[in-house]
Formats: structure tokens, sequence, C-alpha cells
């Protein structure tokens, strides 16, 4: 795993780093309603969590677009090699740790790992990191139906979150609101959408394919 500071310059985001760098408020949020009935289809086939599903599918979308390897921090930007998907866990003492899971495109190694960080979180009441990797975080907030999640941001955390709360299941389909939040410096509004449709695809392809993805 590797992060490397580069040149913002000398790289494709150096208007974007004159403009927002310096910015106090730098974070941009789009929202898409996803058909998540194929992850449903696909939970029900392989056993594996639904939110295991999503964060692996935002894992294999993200993993296709360059912008998702660099990050501004401190002034500055990196690039890194590898990405991790954050996952917020409820912990036995009724409280919430932070949990990074290494991105793998394989779908059971990523389930593995998924399965054996959280279950640790949880029990130990601890947070887990892995440094110098790209994190791209994420809130699921099941306990209801939201339309739309909004800026949250802080300076200690400009990484990329992916939210969304419970899915809406209809006669013919599943949908669920997902609110994408991202800095200016790393990537623009088309990259953002590019990103979500890509994640439709992604979501829409595991169901089809499930087989080839756990192995089977």
């Amino acid at each position: 795993m590797m992060k490397t500071e580069i040149s913002p310059q000398e790289s494709s985001r150096a208007e974007a780093f004159s403009l927002w760098m310096s910015s106090p408020m730098p974070m941009v949020t789009l929202v898409k309603t996803l058909n998540v009935s194929p992850l449903l289809k696909m939970r029900k086939k392989s056993g594996i969590k639904f939110t295991a599903l999503m964060c692996w599918c935002i894992g294999r979308a993200a993993s296709r677009i360059e912008e998702f390897y660099l990050l501004p921090e401190d002034g500055k930007l990196f690039r890194y090699d590898k990405m991790a998907i954050n996952v917020i866990v409820a912990n036995k003492q009724s409280g919430i740790n932070s949990c990074d899971i290494p991105f793998a495109d394989d779908l059971e190694q990523f389930n593995r790992d998924y399965l054996e960080l959280t279950q640790r979180s949880a029990t130990e009441c601890k947070s887990s990191f892995i440094e110098d990797c790209m994190i791209i975080g994420t809130s699921a907030m099941i306990q209801t139906e939201l339309d739309c999640i909004v800026n949250q941001y802080t300076e200690k955390f400009s990484n990329p979150l992916v939210m969304w709360g419970k899915y809406r299941q209809g006669l013919f389909k599943t949908v669920l609101p997902v609110s994408f939040q991202f800095h200016h410096v790393q990537m623009d509004g088309g990259h953002a959408a590019s990103f979500l449709e890509q994640l439709q695809m992604e979501i829409k392809g595991c169901s089809k394919n499930w087989k080839t993805f756990v192995g089977r």
C-alpha cells in the first residue's frame, strides 16, 4: 500500500486545487435513487449481508474512476494505489466504532474481511483504521427511510462519503436513495455523477453474475 504526495499543478486537478483547496466549504453532495432489487436477490442467493454487498459495489464502482485515488489533505494532494471501505459498527456497549475494510475485487475475500473486522470492532468496542489507503466512508442509517443526507463537513475528514437509510420495497422493485458527498478538489460533479451511474451498473451486474463473484 502506498500514499504519495503529488504536485497539484502537474495533476489533472490543478485548477480545482487552486479554486477549492482554501474554500471553507469545499464539499458537494449528489443524491440518486438506486434500484437495489438485484442486491436483495444476491443476498438471498449468497447469504451475504445487504450492507456488505453495497460496500463491495461501492468499491467496485470507485476503483474504476481515477479521481477516487486522489485526496487533498492539509493543503497537499496525495495519490493512493489501494482503497478501503469504512463502515460504522454498532458495538456491544450500545456505542459505535469506525472500521476500515480493505477493498478486494473478490467478493468472497471482501466478505470474509467485512465479517471478521466488523465483528471484532463490535466485540472489542474499538475502531480500526488502515493507514496509507484511500478510504471511502459509508454510513447506513437503516432505522428509517431517508430522502437525502446533506453535507457533514469536517476538516479532519475530506474523504468521499456514501450514505443511505432504509431501502423502500415496492411492488416491482426496491429502491434506495443514496447521498454521495465528495471534496471538490478531488473530483468534479461529472466524475461524481459517473460514479453513481457506475454504482448502479455494479448493483445490476452482481445479481446476473453472482456465481462468478462468490466463486461457485
